[in-house]
């Protein structure tokens, strides 16, 4: 028995769905042929009527769709897709400030290999530390989205069942998760304050199971920009990751990253990232 898990920043899931190319190869037509058994989504960026009517092919084939829509129209969203029945959801992680902007979902099934609890993030962009008052306030966000969630996912990764958090975690850890890391060096997603923090939840029991799995390996990267020619270059950013409890960590044996076969084949700015738990 296995349990497999993809993440993927779908950029909108009406637009996933219809695609952004004329090749009709969108989202639906990648989850008929994935072979995950859970789909943790990030910028959803609509409704759950209007995410399921897009999803609807797929929630008449068998999935089930739970979601947390933000409180600002058109904006972030995450959501949890499973062929799994999902037992109970929890929005949020407690904070007055950020449970209604549709950025952490939890979801706990029994699973193949028992009790799971899958959570969807996707962490604010942030910004660089600058005197203009919006990159400080989108700093300041950041740093309290960190300071809020981090306390909840050190309470998270202490439960006596299996967990895994999957998303955009708008940071590269290190610098093997950017292909331009040098020229990244005070780049929001890059700061030392943002290593720090993903360093202090590893330090603490989560494992980054794609990592563990090739420690050597650069990238493989999960987000390319649209413009230029970053996809044809491969010159992205591995931000998309999984961070399992020690109790699935040691049953990751396999991660792979979707990467589209050409520029315009993909749905989406971000590629799915796969964990099979075994």
């Amino acid at each position: 028995m296995s349990l497999t898990i993809s993440t993927v920043n779908v950029n909108g899931i009406r637009a996933a769905v219809k695609h952004r190319s004329e090749s009709n190869r969108g989202m639906l037509a990648w989850l008929s042929g994935t072979e995950s058994d859970v789909i943790l989504m990030q910028e959803i960026r609509a409704d759950e009527d209007q995410a399921a009517e897009a999803l609807a092919p797929a929630l008449d084939d068998g999935w089930h769709l739970r979601m947390s829509a933000s409180s600002v129209k058109g904006h972030a969203g995450v959501g949890v897709l499973s062929r799994i029945p999902i037992v109970a959801t929890r929005i949020g992680f407690g904070s007055e400030e950020f449970d209604a902007t549709g950025r952490y979902l939890e979801a706990d099934l029994d699973g193949p290999l028992g009790a799971t609890t899958v959570a969807s993030l996707y962490l604010p962009k942030g910004a660089a530390a600058s005197s203009e008052p919006k990159d400080v306030a989108k700093f300041d966000e950041k740093v309290r989205f960190l300071d809020e969630c981090g306390s909840h996912l050190d309470r998270l990764r202490r439960r006596r069942r299996h967990v895994v958090v999957g998303g955009d975690w708008n940071i590269a850890p290190a610098e093997a998760d950017i292909k331009n890391w040098k020229g990244n060096l005070k780049s929001p997603g890059f700061l030392p304050h943002e290593r720090a923090w993903v360093g202090d939840l590893l330090s603490s029991g989560w494992s980054d199971v794609a990592r563990e799995l090739a420690p050597d390996e650069q990238g493989p990267y999960t987000w390319w920009s649209w413009r230029g020619k970053a996809f044809d270059n491969d010159s992205g950013w591995r931000i998309d990751y999984q961070l399992a409890n020690r109790s699935l960590a040691r049953r990751a044996v396999k991660s792979t990253v979707d990467r589209a076969d050409a520029y315009d084949l993909r749905w989406s700015d971000h590629a799915p990232m796969t964990v099979v738990y075994d």
